[in-house]
């Protein structure tokens, strides 16, 4: 297990990590994204130019998080307009990449719907493709909002749940900036306790097998100082039994409308852990996750990630390194993996869900609904 006990950077926050942008280049527009398979060895840079190198960069996890999948879906409608692609092809291909990310389709829907409106309306192609832009630039303006209320929310209430403070909080997977337009879900709430004094310790989950916890939530919490503990995956049950967790606090890729959860696989065993031991387990999502067409957690696509990601290791290097040399094999040549990228928390098992327009809590169906429709008259106010 590594500890780090770092302190505040000095001259306070650390420089806003760049993770998407727009560019207008005069040979055309790119969108252009923090690589993420190279964190936390290199920050480097991947440039976008048309659709299928954006899909690729979304299935490889070079961009990934349920809100950052959306905003980069947007902007990927928005680049195939402005170069003159097919806007309804391309929106289909983003679309298909991830499975279960519910917010990658609502972003493509979202600048697409955008660019339809304006032909639809007779304006010209230009104008349809600046309606799709301004679509994307509009979601990701609203992401960072509500990561900034969500943050707000959270802090609000682990005071509740956990009245003496100095909190000691365990994360799964990565949920700060790297998965967001503004500071993230629950990596967000664990900043602003941080910043109010309150963290006494973040437990990293390494998060197997692609270590995203290792990988880029330690390399979030180093940056930002906070005191934090990486810990393999199968010690978080040693963890609880020895007391050290006061709470779980966890991001989400989609909610159905019964209030399951679909997030990085192994949050479901961290929940059964949390009830067994008495220590909320509290998502932190914005109101964009939540799917209400999905009416129950069963019916979620879970996507299914290559065997090779389990039965291999690629450390972080440059892409071009990585296809051709390939991984460490970890198993015998031929063994078969198991490889579900996500899993599914009951809502039973759900303390409270933590969104932009609030706290619910207990979780239920008719919970759901209401903050879907909160949402929905904030947005069209």
């Amino acid at each position: 297990m590594a500890d780090q006990d770092v302190q505040r950077p000095e001259g306070g926050r650390p420089p806003r990590l760049s993770v998407l942008r727009w560019e207008e280049a005069p040979e055309g527009p790119a969108l252009v994204l923090l690589d993420q398979t190279l964190l936390p060895a290199e920050e480097a840079e991947l440039r976008c130019t048309d659709v299928p190198a954006l899909v690729e960069a979304i299935r490889t996890l070079a961009v990934r998080g349920a809100p950052l999948l959306g905003i980069a879906g947007a902007y990927g409608v928005a680049l195939a307009a402005a170069r003159g692609y097919d806007v309804e092809e391309s929106a289909g291909l983003l679309e298909r990449a991830r499975p279960t990310a519910v917010n990658l389709g609502r972003g493509v829907r979202a600048a697409a719907d955008a660019h339809r409106r304006v032909l639809a309306g007779g304006g010209s192609a230009e104008a349809a493709a600046s309606a799709a832009l301004g679509a994307a630039e509009e979601l990701h303006r609203a992401d960072a909002e509500a990561s900034r209320r969500m943050a707000s929310h959270g802090l609000a209430l682990l005071g509740e749940l956990l009245p003496g403070g100095g909190y000691r909080l365990l994360t799964h997977c990565n949920s700060g900036a790297l998965v967001s337009g503004g500071e993230g879900t629950a990596f967000a709430v664990a900043l602003a306790a941080h910043r109010a004094g309150e963290l006494r310790r973040l437990w990293v989950d390494e998060t197997r097998p692609l270590l995203q916890g290792a990988r880029l939530t330690a390399f979030e919490a180093a940056r930002n100082g906070m005191p934090y503990s990486l810990l393999a995956d199968n010690a978080a049950g040693s963890l609880f039994a020895a007391g050290e967790v006061d709470a779980v606090v966890i991001g989400a890729d989609r909610i159905a409308a019964d209030g399951s959860v679909a997030n990085k696989v192994g949050s479901y065993p961290l929940a059964v852990l949390a009830r067994y031991h008495h220590v909320p387990f509290v998502v932190v999502a914005p109101t964009t996750t939540l799917d209400v067409s999905t009416a129950r957690g069963d019916s979620i696509e879970i996507e299914q990630r290559p065997g090779r990601e389990v039965t291999e290791f690629t450390p972080p290097r440059a892409g071009a390194d990585a296809a051709r040399d390939g991984g460490v094999s970890l198993a015998p040549l031929g063994a078969q993996a198991y490889n579900p990228a996500f899993d599914v928390t009951p809502p039973g098992l759900v303390t409270a869900v933590v969104t932009e327009e609030g706290v619910l809590s207990p979780v239920t169906g008719g919970g759901i609904a209401e903050l879907c429709a909160r949402s929905r008259r904030v947005s069209m106010s």
